[in-house]
């Protein structure tokens, strides 16, 4: 026997059991050939305080005083290699180690099967997938070190947020400038000086469709620059119903309202550990986004606990240095397309470090700016409504105590702990998402009709960046200055209340709510609150 196949000693890693991905089926063993790459998350060399959140780091304070310790990079790089497994890179700074190897080691180094797997409705020659279930295990000697592997099981993690509209149901459309006059956007802004991290899991633009699109507006083609994270890339196709229309929508509705930003694209594969190495390569770049914006997401229960406390501490890195994540809350109403009976709300939008944004129906002049009138989003049963109710994952945070967020369902907490009825209310903010009143974009070389919280999240970016012009600062961790100790039934300053509609369990009404959250921008108004 050799050393390789020696019995290991490995220890249970917490919160990594898989939960049950309906909707796909495993038929057999992986190819022994077959390479298997995966993102160790590192424990931190001291925990963040709340301090940290108010006053932003600099990459280097934040690497140096929250990062991963210089010892247990050298732990988890000199026990995984001598095991045989690649160490292909490190990120001291986020924490994180990507490693590969054949499949037989690193099922045997994690303590789990991979089997291949395809959705249950795939036709022949569609996608296969690697898939594991129940917990995974680490070596002893990295026990309380490694917090999270990511990445092994590579189903699908997250869905786009977003919705076409059928021509013949739309009773009126926007532009994104449009939009800029109905919600005020601060005059004198254009985003200069600022940039804005946008993270895809799929698809890609063409740059000719950007520089016609903006033609039209009569707006320069903002800059825009796509990075590959994990091995994906810029990759376009000819399907404006697929992952292009999330591309192209997000960068437009960015690019139109903050048209002098830098707008920087990050391409990841739609994994757990794509998806969280897109967001903590976006965090901590150079020069520091004043926004990243997220249109993609999952129902919280299909997340495993280590992921979704993994990718909450990177959206904890990025609120530390500055930087505000938008997050579309979902197009699923209150059940966030889970069968079980039960009210769910989106992850990532329901981590406490993301601006979560719903969704509104608009009827506005479009030529003025004037509001009609202003409603939740909801279509009815499987035709789209906002995300937004209560977390049974993340406890309700102080900036939310008073302002009315109903009884959560309980659960267990990001660590995989028992957590109070009480939760994290979602949304915080809106603004129009319903596609039958939706955005004007271009995809594919055709122009259409989008909606859905996916247009929202790059809006209030967009606005993000526009506010931190105006300030001269970022804005970070902004919830706590724009609940600013309301209480039930207020209106927060610089927003529009939402009073009419519902998206399933939850109703709108004065104040915040579980549908529209705080309400929708008056941008000029938030100038002054931010």
């Amino acid at each position: 026997m050799t050393d390789a196949e020696e019995p290991l000693h490995l220890v249970p890693l917490p919160g990594s059991e898989r939960p049950e991905r309906t909707g796909f089926r495993a038929h057999g063993g992986l190819p022994v050939e077959a390479t298997v790459d995966a993102t160790l998350v590192l424990r931190r060399r001291a925990d963040l305080p709340a301090e940290a959140l108010e006053n932003p780091l600099t990459p280097d304070e934040l690497a140096e005083r929250y990062g991963a310790s210089p010892g247990d990079v050298d732990l988890v790089q000199s026990t995984l290699s001598g095991l045989g497994v690649t160490i292909d890179e490190v990120d001291s700074a986020s924490r994180r180690v990507r490693i590969s190897g054949p499949v037989g080691l690193m099922a045997r180094v994690f303590g789990t099967d991979l089997a291949v797997s395809t959705r249950e409705d795939a036709e022949e020659g569609a996608p296969t997938y690697r898939q594991r279930s129940g917990g995974l295990s680490i070596p002893a000697a990295l026990d309380g070190v490694v917090t999270a592997v990511l990445g092994l099981d590579n189903r699908p993690q997250a869905r786009a947020q977003f919705r076409l509209a059928r021509p013949s149901a739309v009773t009126t459309s926007y532009t994104p400038p449009q939009l800029g006059e109905v919600y005020s956007f601060p005059a004198g802004t254009d985003g200069s000086g600022q940039t804005i991290a946008i993270i895809e899991l799929g698809g890609g633009y063409e740059q000719s469709d950007l520089d016609t699109y903006f033609a039209g507006l009569g707006i320069p083609t903002p800059a825009v620059r796509a990075v590959g994270v994990d091995g994906a890339a810029n990759q376009p196709g000819s399907d404006p119903n697929g992952a292009d229309g999330e591309v192209m929508l997000d960068i437009e509705v960015a690019g139109a309202l903050a048209p002098r930003a830098q707008i920087v694209v990050y391409f990841a594969p739609n994994t757990d550990a794509g998806f969280l190495d897109a967001v903590s390569t976006a965090a901590h770049a150079k020069p520091t986004p004043a926004a990243i914006s997220i249109s993609w997401g999952q129902a919280e229960d299909q997340w495993t606990a280590q992921a979704r406390m993994a990718f909450d501490q990177a959206l904890q890195d990025a609120a530390a240095l500055g930087v505000t994540t938008t997050v579309a809350a979902g197009d699923d109403g209150s059940t966030d397309r889970v069968t079980d009976g039960k009210q769910h709300v989106d992850f990532p939008a329901s981590s406490p470090h993301a601006l979560a944004c719903g969704g509104t129906r608009l009827e506005a002049d479009p030529s003025t700016g004037a509001v009609q009138s202003e409603v939740v989003w909801n279509n009815g049963a499987g035709n789209g409504a906002t995300g937004g109710g209560v977390s049974a994952v993340f406890p309700l945070p102080a900036w939310q105590t008073g302002v009315g967020v109903p009884p959560g369902p309980g659960g267990t907490d990001a660590g995989g702990n028992a957590n109070g009825p009480g939760g994290r209310g979602v949304p915080d903010v809106s603004a129009v998402a319903d596609p039958q009143t939706g955005y004007k974009v271009r995809v594919d070389g055709r122009d259409t009709v989008i909606g859905g919280t996916s247009a929202v999240a790059p809006l209030w970016a967009a606005l993000v960046a526009r506010l931190a012009q105006s300030t001269g600062r970022p804005l970070g961790l902004v919830q706590p200055k724009l609940y600013d100790s309301i209480r039930a039934g207020q209106v927060a300053a610089g927003f529009r209340d939402i009073t009419s509609g519902d998206n399933g369990a939850y109703a709108a009404g004065a104040g915040w709510d579980a549908c529209t959250g705080l309400g929708v921008p008056e941008g000029t108004a938030l100038v002054s609150t931010v």
